[in-house]
């Protein structure tokens, strides 16, 4: 049997079984069996066994648990909702101006956290209503918080990006560190975006009445909410930008920092450390079965000669390298409609790798590149989970179709700046190249 019909094979049952909405995991995790044994035999499962050992003893994954908690406690701690309230006194009077703010919270919220699902969640209860209430388009609304929320997979810390730097045995540090420049470009051009649409058209994003505006003592008073954010940001980011920890060192630093915000918040209780610990164990859960699946189907891609079969076909082509990125992107994109970003990586890193050494491109700057590709199938139809995320908190008379509509100029700028990142490689380089060790 050739182990090009054996691919194929393997790819045809893994689509099949996904359709059937059998979860990634034990998707993953069954074909790696069954294809080890049909074609080595029971002895080869070592290879299996190794393989889940080294998941479960990885140093670098320990990272994952202390950024879901350091994530989770700050949802539930209150600090989100402050830093809510000051921004909707700054920003009323902008064009677009709530909008603009959420975009702004949700960079400080990615930087503190790092997951995509505590942006989601707390600008879905406290911005949608809010816009939605002044007469805003459903859509630029529900649009911005989808967007904004999936700053999280690139302005670090990061979760996802933890994954892929494991995956492909890269610098967490420096994966962190490259994804700031790119994630507050994408930042921009939302921004950028809100205002010029609420320029060219006011009834998508009405100003308030005078009688609405802030006095300038509430607008300075409601400073003091941004200390405690620019604490855990410069204690987490900080530390590993100076070369003074670790990510793993630091996600302790914001775990830590987070629990200080719950005492000084007065929000620390047993409820809150139920809550967190559950959301713990079932993200962190998730998250290393998919590993665990995954690392042992590609395992198996492997030893049938498939990243070889690949890297032939590759240097096979007569086509640009930049084509044959732009194909690896796309397919990314393709990817995310169907499946988890985090299943993407575990699939496609081991791969890709390869053939992005032999166009002689950054892994680095190509690593950032697969990020926001990420971020594009989080918000992309059908199985966005950013989609599902804010259908969790739509209004009722909103339904996905409003949703599916709100996403499209987002995912557009998204595709706009992994060009930009792609024409200027500089802007994903110089951050991490300047970092002390």
């Amino acid at each position: 049997m050739s182990s090009e019909f054996v691919l194929a094979i393997m790819f045809a049952s893994l689509i099949g079984l996904l359709l059937t909405g059998v979860p990634l995991a034990f998707t993953l995790g069954a074909l790696a069996l069954l294809f080890t044994l049909l074609l080595w035999g029971s002895a080869a499962l070592s290879v299996t066994i190794l393989n889940l050992y080294s998941t479960m003893t990885s140093e670098a994954l320990l990272a994952i648990p202390l950024y879901v908690m350091m994530a989770s406690t700050l949802q539930r701690s209150g600090v989100i909702e402050s830093l809510y309230r000051a921004m909707e006194l700054w920003s009323r009077r902008l064009p677009g101006g709530l909008a603009v703010g959420t975009i702004v919270i949700c960079t400080i919220i990615a930087a503190m956290t790092g997951i995509v699902g505590a942006a989601v969640a707390a600008m879905g209860m406290l911005a949608l209503p809010s816009m939605l209430k002044r007469k805003y388009s459903p859509e630029l609304a529900i649009g911005t918080i989808c967007a904004g929320g999936t700053l999280g997979i690139l302005i670090p810390p990061s979760v996802i990006t933890i994954v892929y730097a494991v995956t492909a045995q890269a610098s967490i540090g420096q994966m962190f560190i490259a994804g700031v420049v790119p994630g507050l470009l994408l930042a921009s051009l939302y921004i950028g975006y809100i205002v010029l649409r609420a320029a060219l058209d006011p009834s998508v994003a009405p100003r308030p009445d005078a009688d609405e505006a802030a006095t300038w003592d509430e607008r300075i008073a409601s400073l003091k909410s941004l200390v405690l954010p620019l604490l855990i940001i410069v204690g987490v980011l900080g530390t590993i930008y100076m070369g003074i920890a670790t990510p793993t060192e630091a996600a302790a630093v914001g775990v830590f920092l987070a629990f200080i915000s719950a005492v000084i918040e007065r929000r620390l209780g047993w409820e809150l450390v139920s809550g967190v610990a559950l959301d713990v164990v079932k993200v962190t859960a998730m998250i290393l079965w998919i590993t665990i699946g995954a690392r042992a189907f590609v395992a198996i891609f492997t030893g049938t000669g498939g990243a070889d079969f690949l890297l032939d076909f590759i240097q096979n082509l007569d086509a640009n390298r930049w084509v044959v990125l732009a194909v690896m992107l796309g397919m990314l994109f393709l990817l995310g409609m169907f499946l988890d970003e985090i299943g993407i990586i575990l699939l496609c890193v081991p791969v890709f790798l390869p053939v992005i050494d032999f166009l002689d491109f950054d892994r680095l700057w190509f690593g950032i590149l697969f990020l926001v590709s990420a971020q594009m199938a989080y918000i992309s139809p059908p199985f966005g989970y950013t989609l599902f995320y804010m259908k969790g908190v739509l209004p009722a008379g909103i339904g996905m179709g409003t949703v599916y509509r709100a996403i499209i100029p987002f995912i557009l700028l998204q595709a706009l700046g992994i060009f930009i990142c792609a024409l200027f490689p500089e802007l994903v380089l110089w951050l991490p190249n300047s970092m002390i060790n």
